[in-house]
């Protein structure tokens, strides 16, 4: 093994490692599965709890009781002094991670004049410390599953239903349980009791017991499920004990640094994780949202249309509004034990489907698999590797880089043209960042190892090999998701590196200056490949650091396209590579990052929150699909007909209430918005006020403007078969289809023929305009000549 592959994979090669738990006294539990047999052997280990000071004037008050670290030495703390010009360069060890820590605070209160409580009031530039897990992770260089492959895991799905969303004024009824063997069954409370839910809580940690999973794995995991259930726990009196160390319950830890808390899913309730000894716990959640933050294709993050969207939802799975699952099971339990038992076959498919990279990441860094799977790359993974790295060599670790005030400059993104092309072919710069910081060797002027561009390189030959093995391998076989999730974690850590250079207030490595020398010089390769593209005659649309769009003469072929990009991408730097990667009918460029493609397949694909937004109206969606349909098809006159159609049937309320609903999620108490309301009226809480409906910090309402200006709140009413009262203000959400969703077209047309679309059909004219001949327009609004010349005068000579 060399030494760059232990800066990456850690050096310690035992296989099989599923779960590692420790306590800061320096004992660790390690479960493993051997790779042949799969079978689960517990092993228990000794570490020394260590700290990484700045200097050890805190800790001489010691005396003897400090000595440095050497063979033999027999005093209760020792240190080892790291070489290199970093900031924290002493690494002192106990018997035990609390004396560690109070010996600091000792000494750091003698000095400051000042009680201190906790070691990160001193600040991370003073003391470093980490979870006892991963300072053994650290130091033995292991790292979670070598030889295994995702499917030899054990793994369990749990989901429970509830009889409200509050645990403080709700129950567990039922809890639907998934094994490794694929098998799911349903434990219910027998009887409506505190006695009979306290016995479910309890059956429920012996199924899991009996069953031993390595992981457990929900939708929403730590935003609904676990919080619920270690509350109603608590309330009973039901010792929670679900992990493989007797006395250990469910435990709180605090969220991954650089998780984000938006309205994904689960409000307040996200702000601390869960976990327990000896298993993983893994919210898909996180992977869904991580998906969608890169391809911006799901239609939502929830488990029902997430599962529709990837096509792991049984076609007759029952769909039960969540407010009425109590009442259902009352009337009809079989559908709700149905509808249970989907979740979580669904929860465990797509835990397959996109937990691979995480998975994969687990492999490299010092971290238990559950907070590799919560944390963004460059905080959660990156970090962890140079850190580990460097005190491999016995190095000193850098402050972290206040920076000089300098601002980290922005990508470059060009909109070269609004309205409807045709003929469009999609270019992908692989990896533009990460191939300029290895092309010119851009790295963190403080990482004197160079260990991020050693690992960035690594990981794009590991990603070629992996990609080669996948492609080589069965379809649908464990060595074919083993390599294409290896292949995806690779490319997420590769992509993340520039992202690493410029998050200073998050990393300890960040060089904002190198990083706006990559971003210079990604601006610089963008002009370049623009001027040659639009040189070889086709017309540029959209071009940013991912990818260039651009229409084709009708004269070319596919292969005089693929000639093009290859042209073009002989002329970048060496490593840079511009692909070919895709071809549509036609594309609607509304503004940057704001686009519809119309595929070959008839798919109509939209980007951007201009056309696809969580808090819009879905009637408002639906009507962008289908006009844009129609405008990408040249079909104006079908555009109009469209308009008309969506009008009509607000101004008749033939259009269900759930259609002019928007989705928001509450982030005040009652109280809170009371104690505004008088200044700032806001209309989702007038609306929560008006139903009676209880506030709930984290839910997520559905609202919408009835008639007379009302404000409304839609119950949870997903079944077709309820229809709620159409008494939504019909001239306000027609005028918000005109001014709003149909001004999303607006670049396409000529303002006569937007005109003719968007009239109003009960005000007749004397000259009505035909749209029978009208045709979308293309308006050139950039030159890529003009981005080379600016590009030319901004680089140094």
């Amino acid at each position: 093994m060399t030494r760059e592959d232990e800066w990456l994979f850690g050096w310690d090669a035992t296989p099989g490692i599923v779960s590692v738990w420790a306590d800061g006294a320096g004992r660790a539990h390690v479960f493993r599965r051997i790779p042949a047999t799969l079978a689960l052997v517990h092993e228990r280990a000794r570490f020394r709890p260590w700290v990484l000071l700045a200097s050890l004037e805190d800790v001489a008050h010691l005396g003897d009781s400090l000595s440095p670290a050497r063979e033999g030495a027999r005093t209760p703390f020792t240190y080892e002094t790291l070489d290199g010009p970093g900031a924290l360069r002493f690494r002192m060890y106990g018997e035990d991670q609390r004396a560690l820590h109070a010996a600091v605070l000792s000494g750091a209160t003698r000095r400051t004049g000042r009680a201190i409580g906790h070691v990160r009031e001193l600040g991370p530039d003073v003391v470093f410390t980490l979870p006892p897990e991963e300072q053994y992770l650290v130091s033995t260089g292991r790292t979670y599953f070598r030889d295994l492959p995702f499917d030899a895991l054990a793994r369990m799905q749990i989901d429970l239903e509830t009889t409200g969303l509050d645990p403080h004024t709700s129950r567990i009824f039922l809890v639907a349980v998934r094994d490794a063997k694929g098998e799911a069954i349903t434990l219910e409370a027998r009887g409506d009791e505190d006695a009979a839910e306290a016995d479910l809580i309890r059956r429920l940690a012996a199924h899991v017991r009996a069953h031993d999973p390595d992981v457990i794995e929900n939708h929403n995991l730590h935003g609904f499920d676990l919080p619920f259930l270690a509350h109603r726990a608590r309330a009973l009196q039901v010792p929670l004990v679900l992990g493989r160390l007797d006395g250990i319950g469910l435990s709180r830890r605090p969220a991954a640094r650089g998780t984000s808390f938006d309205d994904a899913g689960g409000g307040s309730m996200r702000r601390s994780r869960y976990t327990m000894p000896g298993r993983e716990l893994i919210d898909t959640m996180d992977a869904v949202r991580r998906h969608d933050f890169a391809a911006r294709d799901l239609p939502g993050h929830g488990l029902k249309v997430v599962a529709r969207h990837f096509g792991l939802a049984r076609s007759d799975r029952p769909l039960i509004p969540g407010a009425r699952v109590h009442a259902t099971f009352l009337e009809d339990p079989e559908r709700v034990r149905d509808y249970a038992r989907e979740d979580v076959h669904e929860a465990a498919g797509l835990a397959r489907l996109l937990g691979g990279a995480a998975f994969a990441l687990a492999r490299m860094a010092p971290r238990r698999y559950e907070r590799v799977a919560d944390a963004g790359p460059a905080t959660g993974v990156i970090d962890p590797l140079l850190l580990r790295a460097y005190l491999r060599e016995g190095k000193a670790l850098p402050a972290h880089d206040a920076g000089d005030g300098t601002v980290h400059t922005g990508a470059a993104l060009h909109l070269f043209a609004t309205g409807v092309a045709e003929r469009i072919v999609k270019a992908d710069v692989a990896s533009l960042y990460p191939s300029l910081m290895r092309a010119h060797q851009i790295g963190p002027r403080r990482d004197h190892l160079g260990v991020l561009l050693t690992v960035v390189d690594r990981l794009v030959e590991g990603r070629l090999a992996a990609k080669a093995r996948a492609r080589a391998a069965v379809p649908g076989s464990a060595e074919r998701h083993t390599d294409e999730a290896l292949s995806a974690a690779m490319k997420l850590l590769v992509n993340s590196a520039y992202g690493y250079l410029g998050a200073t207030s998050l990393t300890r490595f960040a060089d904002v200056h190198a990083a706006n020398e990559v971003t210079r010089r990604g601006r610089e390769t963008l002009a370049v490949l623009c001027r040659a593209l639009a040189q070889r005659g086709v017309t540029l649309l959209e071009a940013d650091t991912d990818g260039v769009y651009f229409s084709v003469p009708a004269s070319f072929t596919e292969a005089d396209e693929r000639r093009v990009v290859a042209e073009v991408d002989a002329l970048l730097p060496e490593l840079v590579s511009l692909e070919y990667d895709g071809r549509y009918r036609a594309m609607l460029s509304h503004e940057s990052k704001n686009y519809a493609l119309l595929g070959h397949d008839g798919e109509v694909r939209l980007k951007g929150v201009a056309f696809r937004s969580s808090r819009a109206e879905p009637f408002g969606e639906t009507f962008l699909r289908r006009a844009i349909g129609a405008l990408l098809v040249s079909d104006v006159a079908r555009v109009r007909a469209i308009y008309v159609e969506t009008a009509d049937a607000i101004r008749h309320r033939t259009l269900p209430t759930r259609e002019v609903t928007t989705r928001v999620r509450v982030t005040k108490t009652r109280d809170e918005y009371l104690a505004v309301r008088e200044s700032r009226r806001e209309h989702t809480y007038e609306a929560l006020l008006a139903s009676g409906h209880a506030f709930r910090v984290g839910e997520k309402v559905r609202v919408y403007r009835a008639s007379g200006g009302r404000a409304a709140m839609l119950p949870d009413t997903d079944d077709d078969a309820l229809d709620p009262p159409r008494d939504y203000d019909a001239a306000y959400y027609e005028r918000l289809l005109r001014d709003t969703f149909a001004t999303r077209l607006v670049r396409a047309l000529t303002p006569e023929d937007f005109a003719a679309v968007v009239a109003d059909r009960t005000q007749l004219s004397l000259f009505p305009r035909s749209l029978v001949d009208a045709r979308p327009v293309l308006t050139v609004r950039l030159d890529p000549e003009a981005v080379y010349a600016a590009m030319r005068l901004e680089t140094p000579a």
